[in-house]
């Protein structure tokens, strides 16, 4: 894949990757659902037990809990990397924020032709709310 190549396609991931940010802070499970694929996972681990939950588990969350804007709340979310392995798989750590819990997560990406890139898998971590992201 061409440099220029690349380049277009990490802007186009780092576009799915703000719609992400922007669904988190605005509580807005209609920008989060655009930015994951109707498969995608979630998958984290507590109490020494990994976790796993479907999209539209996460999305009922988010839909239920107060959003951060509403709260005016502080936005601590970066991309912290991009990696696009060919022209339809790609991965991304971000760090963002639902204050007093810090998020460090993984994002495995596809792009196909109806949709683009979506994330299809979301590894996560909670960091310690004292953490500075």
């Amino acid at each position: 894949m061409s440099s220029s190549t690349s380049q277009a396609e990490s802007r186009a991931i780092a576009d799915v990757i703000q719609t992400y940010f922007d669904g988190l802070y605005e509580g807005d499970s209609e920008k989060l659902a655009r930015a994951f694929h109707p498969i995608a996972r979630l998958y984290s681990v507590g109490d020494g037990a990994v976790r796993e939950m479907t999209r539209d588990e996460w999305l009922a969350i988010v839909a239920s809990r107060p959003a951060p804007k509403a709260s005016a709340l502080a936005r601590t979310d970066r991309i912290v990397s991009i990696d696009v392995t060919e022209d339809a798989v790609a991965t991304a750590k971000v760090e963002c924020s639902i204050h007093p819990r810090y998020f460090v997560d993984h994002l495995a990406f596809l792009k196909t032709p109806a949709h683009g890139w979506q994330v299809i898998a979301k590894a996560y971590r909670t960091v310690a709310a004292t953490a500075s992201v």
